[in-house]
């Protein structure tokens, strides 16, 4: 028998009201990371940025990059926890920006949700612009998108984008990269926002085990170590920029150490990164165990405690250790640039980690 009444849009799931409230609970938040070039207030069509503060730069050149956050967020929405994954979503986009020298600007992010719940929005709003705190850039606007039907009622996914900018002169690459240039590596949090596919099959489906377990070489419960935010490097590079001479940084994510390190060196040279320079954490440890995982796979696919690496000078090598150790980066020489030779691939991990 036919529907008597009229069709609505919250009838076909979509609550608008909860929408508006969602806004309205994420305002203190967007407001924390507001920088003097940004314009009006959230709730307009678009974000504005005063470009006009670029005049100070020469040649400025714009770097954009965006991202997500991958199957962690299941975690997030398993452990009831959403004010952190805002922080692995600013991470891996800013810290892409970084690489070439860019000071981040600013961002934007995309929410979809199976069901809008006001308060997890704002939540999930309350990381991100933290993460944007933590990476000096500003959180111009965004869109949270209810898709009932497509999205069960607690599931939902994070996307953003950024914007830097970068004097053309100090832009960082390859062509920068010289034989004998230092490679510096800098510690991760943790597994950062990469690899979760595996580490999911390995810890749930293979091990059984349960996200509230406490593990007592992480010190606490299985989840709250899954959950950690990925530590933002932006600010740290920047300040590097500032005291060393810097060649070329390499973001470690999806891909792993050896790959991600590869994409930023001239074909003509070759990086060593010896493994013997740093222990990994526990986690890395427990997924290769626990999942009889090969040493090469783990290293294709996790950063192994590296979540950074800088490519410097010998004579910078000092002064670069200094200026992180000052922020309380954890940073080492794990490595050295190299002629290809007969090396075939653009960087590669030697010897074994220390323990």
């Amino acid at each position: 028998m036919p529907e008597t009444t009229g069709a609505s849009y919250a009838a076909a799931g979509v609550d608008i009201e909860a929408g508006d409230r969602a806004v309205e609970l994420m305002k203190e938040w967007v407001k924390k990371t507001k920088r003097p070039e940004v314009l009006g207030g959230l709730g307009g069509f678009a974000g504005l940025f005063d470009a006009s503060a670029l005049k100070r730069y020469e040649r400025p050149l714009l770097a954009s990059a965006t991202d997500g956050v991958g199957t962690k967020v299941d975690l997030a929405r398993k452990m009831g926890v959403y004010d952190t994954i805002g922080h692995d979503l600013v991470g891996m986009v800013v810290d892409d920006l970084v690489v070439c020298g860019a000071e981040p600007l600013f961002m934007t992010d995309y929410i979809c949700v199976g069901k809008v719940h006001p308060e997890r929005v704002a939540a999930i709003v309350k990381g991100i612009a933290e993460g944007c705190v933590l990476a000096g850039c500003a959180l111009v606007g965004g869109e949270t998108a209810e898709h009932p039907g497509l999205l069960g009622p607690d599931d939902f996914d994070v996307a953003g984008a950024g914007t830097g900018v970068v004097e053309y002169d100090q832009l960082l690459g390859a062509d920068r990269i010289r034989e004998g240039d230092a490679v510096i590596a800098m510690a991760s949090s943790g597994l950062h926002s990469n690899g979760y596919s595996l580490v999911r099959h390995v810890v749930f489906d293979r091990a059984r085990m349960t996200l509230d377990q406490h593990v007592e070489e992480f010190g606490r419960t299985l989840g709250e170590e899954l959950l950690e935010p990925t530590k933002i490097y932006s600010l740290d590079c920047l300040a590097l920029t500032r005291t060393a001479e810097v060649h070329g940084f390499s973001h470690i994510t999806g891909g792993g150490l050896a790959n991600n390190l590869a994409r930023v060196i001239p074909d003509h040279l070759h990086a060593t990164v010896d493994r013997s320079t740093w222990t990994p954490g526990a986690v890395f440890d427990l997924v290769g165990t626990a999942g009889n995982v090969e040493r090469l796979e783990l290293e294709k696919t996790l950063n192994m405690g590296v979540g950074m690496m800088a490519i410097v000078p010998e004579v910078s090598v000092d002064v670069a250790l200094q200026t992180l150790a000052d922020r309380g980066v954890d940073a080492w020489v794990a490595g050295e640039i190299l002629e290809r030779g007969d090396h075939r691939d653009g960087a590669a991990l030697t010897g074994t980690y220390s323990h």
